[in-house]
């Protein structure tokens, strides 16, 4: 007698579990916590063999049913519905998104967190919404290059052409673990716009800079301090913007003798712990902060939670707030201003190199240059800011001469 949902609904548990049987091979069973689950019973190649097709009431009796004709149907054609359904399901696990996390989880020791999360960002911002539930291996060279083409679309040129070579070593990746055939994305060199490479804005002019740093220091922004104390910070310490903007306030050691900032592997481009010397000026800045910021985990916390530092826009609108055009300086330019002064300043380029975190090409020269260079590096972060200092205050110095 095939079952009704009046029987369904009526079920109660028992002891032991039990089957109420409908017709055609489908039946519930009914656990003794109350759980009531859908089984569908066919013979394939003479065996008998059992399909789940749901919890009920989750899947009705109507919907069970349906499910058991589309089974006998397949069972019909001479497929078996438990292979074809491991098939389906390793299909959804072999996504082009499942295999790209995958990848990312192998590469996170090895990179730092900035690079992790950008290389991530890419995935999920770019790749994910038009190719992530595409079994990799039937993603063609036609729908990466139309995914990346949306990209250039949007003004990212040269992100289209880094997230084409994350997708490619994605699908390298796929095609070693024997997911994939090939790596598609080798198709695609020379379909993409070229990248104009431009050298990012900087000012490197003394008279010029001077000017830059009394309007860094007549800036206010909004919020406790914050923005205006990055800036202040930024020419003072040849780090990325990225870096400064991470700052953690365990990483600063501020009142010994040789006051320093430690920057953990895991925030450096190249992987590598990274120590800058503070100046005593960058020091007093800090130490002007602290009472604004110092009991949370961020020196410059977002405005919108103290939970995330501020955004990597921040500086470069404060920036152009005070006037100054992406043409003229970007947050990450005061990285060239200091190189190029402090070498006319003779230091030696490769300790310049050094603090301003560079690759060092030569495992053994790197090594000695971390271990023993560190009281030139603290000499030469303190004569920088010296410098800076005379150039923020020449114009009164003019001033005075002319009196």
């Amino acid at each position: 007698m095939a079952l009704t949902d009046t029987a369904l609904r009526a079920a109660k548990p028992r002891g032991k579990p039990y089957k109420l049987f409908d017709e055609r091979g489908l039946y519930i069973v009914v656990s003794p916590q109350g759980g009531r689950w859908w089984r569908f019973k066919y013979r394939y190649q003479g065996r008998e063999k059992l399909l789940s097709l749901g919890v009920y009431p989750d899947v009705p009796l109507a919907l069970a049913r349906e499910r058991r004709e589309e089974c006998r149907k397949l069972v019909a054609r001479g497929i078996d519905p438990s292979v074809k359904r491991k098939i389906e399901r390793d299909a959804r696990a072999d996504t082009f998104e499942a295999v790209a996390r995958e990848w990312l989880a192998l590469q996170r020791k090895a990179w730092s967190e900035n690079t992790f999360d950008k290389k991530l960002g890419w995935l999920e911002d770019f790749i994910f919404p038009h190719l992530g539930e595409y079994p990799i291996a039937t993603v063609t060279t036609q729908d990466l290059y139309r995914t990346l083409k949306r990209v250039e679309a949007r003004g990212h040129n040269e992100t289209a052409h880094r997230v084409r070579s994350t997708a490619g070593k994605v699908l390298r990746y796929a095609v070693v673990t024997g997911r994939a055939e090939r790596d598609v994305s080798v198709d695609l060199q020379g379909a993409l716009a070229p990248v104009v490479t431009t050298h990012r804005a900087s000012i490197t002019d003394p008279r010029r800079i001077g000017d830059l740093l009394r309007a860094i220091h007549a800036y206010r922004g909004r919020g406790p301090f914050t923005s205006e104390a990055a800036l202040k910070l930024l020419p003072l310490l040849f780090v990325r913007p990225g870096e400064l903007r991470g700052a953690e306030w365990s990483e600063f050691d501020l009142d010994s003798e040789n006051p320093e900032w430690r920057i953990p592997a895991a925030r450096m481009k190249m992987n590598e712990e990274h120590l800058v010397p503070l100046s005593r000026q960058a020091v007093a800045i800090l130490k002007q902060l602290y009472p604004y910021t110092g009991t949370g985990r961020y020196v410059f916390p977002s405005l919108r939670g103290g939970h995330r530092p501020i955004s990597e826009n921040t500086l470069n609108v404060a920036l152009r707030t005070m006037g100054y055009s992406g043409d003229q300086i970007t947050a990450h330019g005061f990285r060239a201003m200091a190189s190029t002064r402090v070498n006319e300043m003779s230091y030696a380029p490769d300790l310049i190199e050094l603090q301003l975190a560079h690759a060092e090409r030569n495992d053994s020269r790197a090594a000695y240059n971390r271990a023993k260079r560190i009281p030139e590096r603290r000499k030469m972060m303190q004569d920088w800011a010296d410098y800076l200092d005379g150039l923020h205050a020449e114009e009164n110095i003019e001033a005075n001469r002319a009196l």
